[in-house]
């Protein structure tokens, strides 16, 4: 499970929680990130578009002080601490059948985007203490094994951790793979800050897959129940549908069943009607409480 770190404005200390890999051990598609990541079957030209109407709207989650609070309570669920900057050297086996979980977002060596990672950090800096372990994480891509790893790749994963450089690659990993995707489509979805922290939550925890128990997938299944507000729904009604569906999914999963994340936490915003994950918030996650005054 998914080590507590020291809690930052939170009472009530957890020390055992459950953290999320991006994606499912099994049935998740694999493979690199696309240059477009949203499942968008329209052409580039219909993606310009969706861009320009994305750069009209106003910053949402992407305002520097949300992002911020964004990756907060993610990392309240996470880490069981707000202080998510802590989190560049963790590294675990947590049980979920997804090997190894690291990072400030849970890359694992058994869900592609840790080798991923790792590849992309490798190109720009070849003498890192990582690359040696490449010829493993493919190998054990898609799986629940450490062949290959083992105590030498955590060592080196906690020694890379303390490199900006590296700091930096899992920053851009992140933002690239599951937060500007998910912000991105919350909007042409039609939603505000909070449904765009939704998106994003949801995507750090599934994965950005299209099968049933990743992101898309999710989308889809919430879709079938409630229009988007893009789609002349309306956005609280759309929220709660996406939020039962993937409550539903993470209840099946041994490794998500805590689902607080969800009833204590953004189901609470939503309740409030707080579309626009305005501060101060007080959530629950695990038992316990954290607050953000600003």
């Amino acid at each position: 499970m998914k080590r507590a770190g020291p809690l930052l404005l939170a009472v009530v200390p957890l020390f055992l929680t459950t953290a999320a890999c991006s994606g499912e051990p099994a049935a998740r598609e694999t493979g690199p990130t696309t240059a477009r990541p949203y499942d968008e079957s329209g052409s580039a030209a219909d993606g310009r578009t969706d861009d320009a109407r994305v750069a009209r709207l106003p910053p949402g989650l992407a305002a520097p002080a949300k992002r911020e609070l964004a990756f907060r309570l993610v990392s309240s669920a996470e880490n069981s601490t707000l202080d998510w900057r802590g989190q560049y050297g963790y590294v675990e086996d947590i049980g979920d059948g997804r090997g190894y979980t690291a990072g400030l977002i849970g890359f694992c060596t058994g869900t592609h985007d840790l080798l991923e990672l790792v590849e992309t950090y490798t190109k720009s800096h070849p003498g890192n203490g990582l690359a040696r372990y490449l010829p493993a994480l493919r190998a054990v891509d898609g799986s629940a094994s450490h062949r290959g790893l083992g105590r030498g790749f955590v060592r080196a994963w906690k020694a890379e951790a303390r490199e900006p450089a590296f700091r930096a690659a899992q920053d851009a990993a992140r933002d690239r793979r599951y937060f500007d995707p998910a912000v991105r489509l919350a909007k042409l979805d039609g939603l505000g800050t909070l449904g765009q922290f939704v998106y994003y939550d949801a995507m750090v925890v599934h994965g950005p897959g299209s099968g049933p128990k990743s992101f898309h997938g999710l989308r889809e299944a919430a879709r079938a129940k409630a229009r988007t507000p893009a789609e002349g729904g309306d956005e609280t009604a759309y929220l709660d549908a996406f939020l039962d569906v993937r409550r539903a999914v993470m209840r099946g999963e041994r490794a998500h069943r805590d689902t607080s994340r969800i009833d204590t936490a953004q189901r609470r915003f939503l309740r409030e009607g707080n579309l626009a994950l305005r501060t101060p918030l007080t959530w629950r996650v695990y038992g316990d409480t954290y607050r953000v005054a600003q």
